[in-house]
């Protein structure tokens, strides 16, 4: 039976800031948070912003019938807290937490298939480079981050040995884990959240939106009629952006060494090498723009580890997408 973790995985933001307006005035006074804003093109403009994956979210809709729009955000919210209970390590009720507590998980719920699939067909093209189940090593870098050191080399090999995509056996039925063996989707599950709140807004007729889930996805055009826009941050200086994006269409998202560090040279931090199960070097952040938030996200994690000579021959096979990297300052 696998090892349960003290903590779970660590969100991976936020590199990506939105350059929007509405949307970008996410700051909470509770549970959840609202903005209503009537625009000069005559449309209704709402946002909505709330805590989902261990981090603040924020949807943003536009439309003529305020009905609508309401209705559109709590089916976006609603769509984050399906993914939520499927996959998230941020709640020990999830699917995959029990997963990693048992070693078995019958009846898979359709949202952890769907990223399982992904995450061990990527694993596949990439050789390993991405792997989902990297999860043994985030308590045992965690734990030492916590004693102020650095984790012991014999604690480090102890956890590679259990690291392996082939360990996880699929089916639609059950997923079943080699002994030892702990899965994390957060390289994926922000992303896959973009692909299903877009999904729910376009099922109530939403047009023009902006969706920040961790990841980022927008269509059609801000409420004022401009492009969306998305700014790339500094990873030095998070305040500051290193890029824009403009327009802004599809998915983006971002995999960066400042989110969550071990060190303060950001040379340890919560993106691992599944081969060494130490983090890799010479990157700060890989930004991919995709058609989908699942591709967007698996694809940025991968990169980090591939580095940009490897990463890029693995984004251009990938159609629709484009990469961006910031390399260690």
């Amino acid at each position: 039976m696998p090892r349960s973790p003290r903590l779970p995985s660590p969100p991976r933001r936020r590199l990506l800031q939105a350059a929007l307006g509405v949307a970008a005035a996410t700051a909470l006074g509770g549970p959840l948070a609202f903005r209503a804003l009537a625009t000069a093109s005559g449309l209704e403009t709402r946002t909505r912003a709330g805590l989902a994956f261990g981090t603040t979210v924020a949807l943003t809709v536009a439309g003529p019938d305020t009905g609508t729009l309401d209705a559109a955000l709590s089916d976006g919210f609603a769509a984050m807290r399906a993914v939520e209970a499927a996959a998230s390590l941020f709640r020990a009720d999830s699917a995959l937490a029990r997963l990693n507590r048992a070693g078995r998980l019958d009846a898979p719920p359709e949202p952890l298939l769907a990223m399982l699939r992904f995450a061990l067909a990527l694993a596949e093209r990439t050789e390993g480079a991405f792997d989902p189940t990297v999860q043994p090593l985030w308590p045992v870098w965690a734990e030492a981050s916590a004693r102020g050191e650095r984790p012991d080399p014999a604690d480090l090999r102890e956890a590679v040995a259990r690291i392996g995509w082939r360990r996880v056996g699929l089916t639609p039925e059950r997923i079943v884990l080699e002994p030892g063996t702990a899965l994390t989707l957060n390289a994926l599950i922000q992303g896959y959240a973009a692909d299903r709140v877009m999904a729910a807004l376009r099922e109530r007729g939403i047009a023009d939106a902006f969706v920040d889930t961790g990841e980022f996805g927008a269509v059609g055009t801000h409420p004022d009629g401009t492009p969306w826009r998305l700014g790339i941050a500094d990873p030095r200086a998070p305040e500051e952006a290193a890029a824009v994006i403009a327009p802004f269409l599809g998915f983006a998202a971002t995999s960066g060494d400042y989110n969550m560090s071990f060190s303060p040279d950001r040379a340890d931090h919560h993106i691992f090498d599944p081969a060494t199960g130490h983090s890799p070097g010479g990157l700060s952040s890989v930004t991919v723009t995709a058609e989908t938030g699942l591709v967007a996200d698996g694809l940025s994690t991968a990169c980090m580890v591939l580095g940009p000579e490897r990463g890029g021959r693995l984004v251009a096979g990938w159609p629709g997408c484009s990469l961006r990297f910031i390399g260690k300052t």
